[in-house]
């Protein structure tokens, strides 16, 4: 009774205020062990018009083991692949899904197989990591993409003909067990790790349900008592994940990605006084060829005049160099002045990154600069 009270409490404390510039508990963690778990499998697509494997090796063998479950038996010189694929099936079993519930299925072709439109697995077992089956998958098979190919080989491929999806194709025969429902407690997994975010989700826990309900851990996890019965404890967690708390300030970063030149700089970031020049040099090389020839006279008939030429090289180099622009960085600068600063000398990306490198070197950025 003393926890449905309390849930009740929560619920009006949670409409009563929301906190401005605040971010939900369900969208900065995530509940340990309430994750979802990835399937494989291997099958047969049949039915395709021509687009197949052919004689592969492998989809053949699998069609000769398919057959023999039906009493079929011949050798592998029986059968034609054509109009079948072997393909490697994924799936996402989401958490708490239950025998007899659908999930959706994606497929993928492992042979020479040129397009999967059109086709139909059978019947295939889908595994988790511990080896067991997990769903049963079968149906039709929808393919986002076309390929044609031409007699004289020319063909046109439009999207991934190779690749199709079975929405809810797949059938759940077993429940993954989970500790959720068995626990006294729940733990809050933060996404991206940060203590001072870790401290004020069980500082807003601990106001709302009482003193000593949440624990912070560690950087990412914060524990939290929850009821036994697993009708009080989705009620909690109910109330608990749709609390609003105010997420710290992420720290200072600045984000380059040398193949594009794309630079993101976090809110944080200040430099200490420092000045900086900023100029380019530009040097321009035009190499020209002259020919210089010899003399020669030709005397009588059928004679013939050859003349010694030489090559001479011909040099032009021309060098420019751009004033040089400075300007000061003051105490405490923060991002829009520290880019403002930085347009106003017309710097390209590349001056950008070797300024601010050159101000981490210095010692007067307060950031981390990570290259991507």
């Amino acid at each position: 009774m003393i926890i449905a009270k309390k849930i009740i409490i929560g619920f009006f404390m949670l409409f009563a205020a929301h906190p401005i510039f605040a971010d939900r508990i369900k969208d900065l963690t995530s509940l340990a062990g309430v994750r979802s778990n990835q399937l494989v499998g291997y099958g047969v697509v049949v039915g395709l018009a021509g687009t197949g494997d052919g004689n592969t090796g492998i989809t053949l063998q699998s069609m000769q083991s398919l057959m023999a479950r039906f009493g079929v038996t011949s050798d592998i010189g029986g059968f034609n692949g054509d109009n079948a694929a072997a393909v490697m099936l994924t799936a996402d079993l989401p958490p708490f899904t239950k025998p007899g519930q659908a999930i959706d299925v994606t497929l993928s072709t492992v042979g020479g197989a040129t397009s999967l439109k059109g086709g139909t697995l059978l019947m295939s077992p889908l595994l988790g990591a511990d080896g067991e089956t997990y769903a049963i998958a079968q149906g039709n098979v929808i393919v986002g993409g076309l390929g044609v190919q031409g007699a004289d080989n020319s063909s046109l491929t439009v999207n991934i003909p190779t690749v199709g999806r079975i929405p809810r194709g797949a059938s759940v025969e077993r429940l993954v067990p989970t500790e959720f429902l068995d626990t006294d407690f729940v733990i809050l997994n933060l996404h991206r790790g940060d203590f001072s975010t870790a401290n004020n989700i069980a500082v807003k826990i601990n106001e709302v349900f009482g003193e000593g309900t949440a624990l912070p851990l560690d950087t990412n996890s914060i524990r939290v008592i929850a009821p036994s019965k697993a009708e009080e404890k989705v009620g909690f967690v109910s109330v608990l994940e749709n609390l609003e708390v105010t997420r710290s300030d992420p720290p200072a970063k600045i984000i380059v990605n040398s193949r594009t030149g794309t630079l993101v700089i976090s809110g944080n970031v200040k430099v200490t006084p420092a000045a900086v020049s900023h100029g380019s040099l530009s040097v321009k090389v035009n190499e020209n060829l002259s020919v210089e020839g010899g003399n020669a006279v030709a005397v009588g008939a059928g004679a013939q005049a050859n003349a010694a030429g030489q090559a001479v090289p011909d040099t032009e180099i021309t060098v420019k160099e751009d004033t040089a622009k400075a300007f000061l960085f003051d105490a405490g600068v923060s991002l829009n002045e520290l880019v403002d600063a930085i347009n106003s000398v017309g710097a390209t990306p590349s001056d950008l990154v070797a300024i601010l490198e050159a101000l981490r070197e210095a010692g007067a950025l307060n950031a981390e600069l990570i290259v991507i």
